[in-house]
């Protein structure tokens, strides 16, 4: 099924808005952790730049159960020979909260009175994972929000300024040649639909004087041919009435009466054409197919007859069409001729009428 033009704009849009939602959604979180994280261990690190420039040198092993004691967040543990600074995450169990909590943790060898041990400091990630995702949750609304107000008035920007090519569709498709209803098509902001109104008004401008042209020369050639034939025909039939004929000249007169015959169709044809275009048949009434039929079969049945062919009507109701009466005859005796000349040898011509669904 085929789309409109802004529908698939707007289906674009969204499913841009989407994508952008869920891969920075995601890409923002943990970028943010990431700061976070690194903000957790540089406090970490501070807290041990100030152990070590204010507190390692007053410390004594009888002080460490008294630090441990007042320090909820740094202890200082019994060596586990540890080499190296090591940063990790980790949790602990909450007693107030009664839950395992999440803790960034820095653990760093220290010397005590000639002793090994070591400073083991921690912060808690808790605040911290609460606060990236309120943040995730504010930034996810703040961007959903933003691509829906710009979703929103590019759809309305779009509705505005495709209005004027819209106009123009409607316009040519209510347009037809041959009437009087000629497109207005009005000057727009945008160039783009400017020159497409131009070149579709130069179009129209053209192609309706090329019709024009061709309407009144068809309509100037059937009258003018009318007379020439008439007086063709006419010496024709006088010379086929003569008794001093040959055979071979009533062969040629034979063939030049069966030409003119088809040309005095084709300029009836025309004639008829052009009447139409002219609404010269426009005044419809109601008719009665059955008796329109009756009238004509008297005469086309002689001609089945001569071509060994049956006619049969089956017409069991009274079937009325509102048309023209001169039309309704053309057509009725068309489609007689066109049976009786493309039938076969001993055929039939059944006439029947039949509710249409």
């Amino acid at each position: 099924m085929s789309k409109n033009l802004l529908q698939k704009i707007s289906r674009s849009y969204l499913i841009f808005a989407v994508l952008v939602l869920s891969l920075l959604a995601p890409l923002f979180y943990f970028v943010s952790e990431k700061l976070y994280i690194e903000d957790a261990d540089e406090a970490l690190i501070l807290r041990k730049n100030e152990f070590l420039a204010f507190s390692l040198a007053q410390l004594n092993e009888a002080d460490i159960p008294v630090w441990n004691k007042f320090n909820r967040d740094i202890k200082i543990k019994e060596t586990t020979h540890l080499m190296r600074d090591t940063i990790f995450n980790t949790s602990y169990y909450d007693s107030l909260a009664q839950e395992n909590e999440p803790y960034r943790e820095l653990n760093f060898p220290i010397s005590i009175n000639g002793k090994d041990y070591t400073y083991s400091a921690r912060i808690n990630l808790v605040e911290t994972t609460d606060l990236m995702k309120s943040v995730a949750i504010l930034f996810f609304i703040m961007l959903s929000l933003l691509l829906l107000g710009l979703y929103i008035i590019t759809k309305r920007l779009s509705v505005r300024l495709w209005k004027p090519f819209y106009e123009t569709l409607h316009q040519i498709e209510q347009f037809e040649i041959d009437k009087t209803n000629h497109p207005n098509l009005k000057s727009t902001s945008i160039e783009e639909f400017n020159r497409l109104n131009q070149s579709i008004q130069k179009l129209i401008n053209k192609n309706t004087s090329i019709y024009h042209n061709q309407k009144e020369f068809i309509e100037n050639a059937a009258h003018e041919l009318q007379t020439p034939l008439a007086v063709f025909q006419a010496k024709i039939d006088t010379l086929i009435q003569s008794v001093d004929l040959t055979e071979q000249q009533n062969q040629i007169l034979s063939s030049l009466n069966d030409s003119v015959s088809r040309l005095n169709r084709l300029n009836k044809n025309l004639l008829l054409i052009s009447k139409m275009e002219n609404d010269i048949y426009s005044e419809k009434q109601k008719i009665n197919l059955n008796d329109a039929l009756s009238k004509h079969f008297e005469f086309f049945a002689e001609q089945a007859d001569s071509k060994n062919l049956a006619i049969e009507i089956n017409m069991k109701e009274n079937v009325t069409i509102n048309s023209n009466p001169a039309l309704t005859e053309i057509l009725i005796s068309n489609l007689f001729l066109n049976a009786i000349r493309h039938n076969v040898s001993n055929g039939k011509i059944i006439i029947s009428s039949r509710m249409m669904l």
